[in-house]
């Protein structure tokens, strides 16, 4: 199971505070040998509490004093540009926390303005608001509608643009910034299957073929009914009668 998250004040209680400062201590002299085996530098740690006369070190009192006259012999800037103290730290924590909070205040009250933009589109009344609510809620409405028009813009751009025109744009984009790269090869187009004609050559035929004479339409009107008679008649001259009967 997870452990509870601590609250960072002060603990009333003296025997749980007591407590706290002897399993503290103890993990915090064990974090700073394990930092100075692991990453090979110079650390100590001095802890003092308030009713024992001697700090507890590490690693030991002549190690500790070493290194803390090695850091005071570096320059001054060299010394501080990195160091913080107790006033220090409380000051980053309230400005963080301050910004915290106005970050959560603006998020709060852009939610707030959404909901009154919406019951507005539902035929809401604004007399009862006040300057604040009412400039907030004007600047709700004017970002709203600059992002509708730019994301129409940018469609409009995108519909607007052909294949042909979105490659070449890469293609220069890519040129621009050096890191162009072949466009892929169309693939060919595939063989017409057998007995396919193509549809301009087939119409241009037809077309062709109406426009010629045709000639048995040209020999059956020219065919008189004499003729059909006479070619009655020789038919049945030529050929045997028993086969008219």
């Amino acid at each position: 199971m997870a452990r509870s998250k601590v609250r960072l004040s002060w603990i009333a209680n003296d025997s749980t505070r007591r407590a706290t400062l002897k399993k503290r201590r103890k993990g915090l002299l064990k974090k700073v040998e394990e930092l100075s085996i692991l990453c090979g530098v110079d650390a100590c740690a001095v802890v003092y509490a308030p009713n024992e006369h001697q700090p507890h070190m590490w690693p030991s009192p002549p190690d500790a004093a070493r290194i803390l006259l090695r850091f005071r012999n570096l320059p001054q800037i060299e010394r501080t540009r990195k160091m913080i103290n107790q006033e220090s730290f409380l000051h980053q924590r309230v400005s963080k926390l301050m910004e915290q909070l106005r970050r959560l205040h603006r998020e709060n009250q852009e939610i707030e303005m959404t909901k009154l933009l919406f019951e507005g589109l539902r035929g809401r009344d604004f007399d009862d608001l006040c300057i604040e609510d009412a400039s907030a809620l004007t600047w709700t409405v004017e970002t709203k509608l600059r992002m509708i028009y730019e994301k129409r813009e940018e469609v409009s751009k995108r519909l607007a643009m052909s294949p042909p025109q979105q490659q070449a744009a890469a293609a220069l984009a890519a040129t621009a910034t050096g890191t162009q790269q072949s466009l892929p090869a169309q693939p060919p187009a595939p063989p017409p299957p057998t007995g396919w004609s193509n549809p301009v050559n087939h119409g241009q035929q037809a077309v062709e073929a109406v426009q010629q004479p045709n000639w048995v339409t040209d020999v059956m009107v020219n065919w008189s009914q004499q003729d059909s008679d006479n070619l009655l008649v020789d038919l049945t001259t030529t050929w045997p009668a028993t086969l008219f009967h």
